[in-house]
């Protein structure tokens, strides 16, 4: 196990932490670039290419709007075109020499190999891709709003969302010599669309930011036999000492060219049928589970390939001096183990895919969370996740690392990522160095059909990419009833809140989830509140004096807001405090926090430990989650400035948290 970044599976800048091939393709950088405001490009620019009149260059994954992008444009563009070059050398194995793809600056890795195609096909000139049973993925991290892409003219696909990863098999689109990617995003300022903390109107207010339009995370592609391993869902089983391995193949080419798409040989492709193309021997096919702790073999299993398998691994070498039996994953002691996933052609290794897991259990019992059976007091902080000179895109995964140590100097052990679904890599390294998270959905702003539609599709897909992960903890759809501000009363919303939360815990069983954090709840694992009271002794005499009232919706917490939508009752939920302080500096520039601004460093201290220290005294309350990290444009209520310095003493803060 690699000992400095806790999984063995770890690359640098590898978008996909929890589902790790070696040979990939870093498709970021400089792209070419241009604004279709009048959308003229529709019919022509996928086969010609962007007018060169128009062309500019952008860094891609950061969207037109930072100035990281190289634009720094803040202005509304409902359309934007992207376009880029890589070539596939007619005899090697790699990128065409020269490429301009993105990697100039990649991190070397398996003793100085950057990352490359090693593993694709060898091709002549003009010889079409797949022949020989390789296949080239193109993955989007992440492409707010509706995206098109088309390879050398001939249309990949299109997706709708913007905080997902999509994919598409471009393998029967691209040729040896140099091949072109042209991508379309078109984006709105509509609230039925979900956007998070994006404006939706053409310029900034309150609480809502500069949008973000176009590539937003990384761009990439990777090699993949005809029948290879596609995703892996893993579920830890401490009753039983056992991790759940949920595998999905993808067999649709394989099972069309098992033998090859040329007829190839028995040695070469198995057994085949009468026909050749489709005679595909499925006996042929296994897959195999190793899973080590600390580089130590733990346990290995073996099981005939299909579509969908499950693999119930015992981890046959327990700690003695552990209850359970396995090492756990806490924030105390974020244990990780790895998993190889090997798939295999009459024994020989045709594809892999590495992974790794927390053994960590979460429950909810008399009012309280219990992470591996014990109470978990959640010290948690606002986290919007969002730069001056990138917006929402991390600058470098560098950047998520100091983010997450500068959390912890601060004293707490968890965070709630706000309005955002953050670079995978941020939830790796919250995985390794023991950060609770809870994970929220960016909000839509106008209940309808089809914002329903949108959300829930995309809400599902999230939960699905990132199940593995053991940092996260908590499921948050939803947040202070945007999006259903009818919720309290209207029964069309609250059977909505329902369904999200049923679907969510279809598809999760195991966490809590908070489907409308703040008020207003209707079914919801816990009961999370939102009170922005500047001074402790108010906060102390509403929830000490008024608590019944207020768990029972009879009193408003925050302004007009009721814990309860109507028709809904406390059922012995644990309490949080989820959003609370906010405190700003007077003079630090335009911009807002909660309650009077402080005049300096030692009444903000005073301020915070007066609100920090009641509602850590409130007996029935097990967390809180302090508003905020950092600023975020005209938002100047954080810890720490938008470039990342603290505006107090840390260590005064963490004493506070801590005690």
């Amino acid at each position: 196990m690699n000992k400095i970044y806790g999984a063995a599976c770890y690359i640098p800048d590898y978008p996909r932490p929890q589902f790790v091939r070696k040979e990939w393709i870093n498709l970021n950088g400089s792209w070419s670039f241009c604004f279709d405001d009048n959308g003229e490009g529709g019919a022509d620019w996928p086969a010609l290419g962007l007018p060169v009149n128009r062309v500019r260059e952008i860094q891609v994954p950061f969207t037109y709007e930072t100035a990281a992008s190289g634009i720094g444009d803040e202005t509304v563009h409902s359309c934007v075109w992207y376009e880029k070059s890589f070539s596939i050398a007619g005899n090697s194995s790699k990128l065409g020499d020269g490429q301009k793809n993105g990697m100039e600056d990649a991190p070397e890795q398996d003793g100085g190999q950057k990352n490359g195609m090693e593993g694709a096909p060898e091709l002549g000139d003009g010889q079409k891709v797949g022949t020989d049973g390789k296949r080239l993925l193109l993955h989007f991290e992440g492409s707010d709003f509706e995206t098109t892409i088309w390879i050398n003219g001939k249309k990949a696909g299109s997706h709708r969302g913007g905080y997902e990863r999509f994919s598409f098999d471009i393998t029967d689109s691209i040729c040896a010599g140099e091949n072109r990617i042209v991508v379309c995003v078109k984006d709105s300022l509509s609230r039925e669309q979900p956007r998070g903390k994006q404006r939706w109107m053409k310029e900034n207010f309150a609480c809502w930011y500069v949008q973000t339009t176009g590539i937003w995370k990384t761009v990439w592609m990777e090699w993949v036999p005809e029948a290879y391993l596609e995703r892996v869902k893993l579920t830890p089983d401490l009753q039983r000492n056992e991790i759940e391995a949920e595998v999905s193949l993808n067999l649709e080419h394989f099972r069309k060219n098992g033998c090859g798409a040329d007829g190839g040989s028995a040695e070469a492709a198995g057994t085949c049928g009468a026909d050749g193309a489709s005679g595909a021997d499925m006996s042929s096919l296994e897959v195999e589970a190793v899973v080590f702790y600390h580089g130590e073999l733990t346990a290995r299993a073996r099981l005939l390939a299909q579509e969908h398998l499950v693999f119930r691994i015992g981890l046959d070498k327990p700690d003695p001096a552990d209850q359970w039996g396995v090492h756990l994953w806490s924030p105390d002691a974020p244990n990780l183990y790895d998993m190889e996933l090997r798939l295999l052609r009459n024994g020989k290794e045709i594809d892999r895919a590495d992974s790794y897991f927390g053994m960590r259990e979460v429950q909810i019992k008399d009012s309280q969370v219990l992470l591996n059976g014990a109470p978990v007091y959640q010290k948690l902080i606002l986290d919007q996740g969002y730069w001056e000179e990138s917006h929402l895109t991390p600058p470098s995964e560098q950047a998520l690392i100091e983010d997450i140590d500068r959390i912890h100097e601060l004293g707490y052990n968890g965070l709630r990522k706000h309005q955002k679904l953050e670079d995978e890599r941020f939830l790796y390294w919250c995985d390794v160095k023991g950060m609770l998270v809870w994970s929220e959905m960016a909000a839509f702003y106008s209940y309808s059909d089809a914002a329903v539609e949108q959300f829930t599709r995309e809400w599902a897909e999230i939960v699905r990419q990132n199940y593995n992960h053991p940092s996260i903890i908590t499921w948050v759809p939803l947040n202070e009833s945007w999006g259903i501000p009818k919720v309290r009363t209207d029964r069309t919303q609250q059977c909505f809140t329902e369904a999200i939360y049923y679907l969510t815990k279809s598809l999760d069983p195991m966490r809590p989830v908070v489907v409308n954090d703040g008020w207003e709840h209707t079914v919801s694992d816990l009961l999370t509140l939102h009170d922005y009271e500047a001074w402790g002794d108010a906060l102390a005499n509403r929830y000490l004096t008024r608590k019944e009232d207020i768990l029972a919706g009879r009193l408003p917490h925050c302004k007009d807001h009721f814990a309860l939508a109507e028709g809904y009752s406390y059922r012995g939920q644990p309490v949080l405090i989820s959003e609370y302080g906010g405190i700003a500096f007077a003079g630090a520039g335009e911009g807002w926090g909660y309650g009077d601004m402080v005049k300096d460093e030692e009444e903000f201290i005073r301020r915070f430990d007066s609100v920090t220290s009641v509602i850590k005294a409130l007996p029935y309350v097990c967390g809180y989650c302090y508003t905020q990290v950092s600023d975020v444009q005209q938002e100047i209520n954080g810890l720490m400035t938008a470039d990342r310095k603290f505006k107090v003493d840390p260590s005064a803060i963490r004493e506070i948290n801590m005690s």
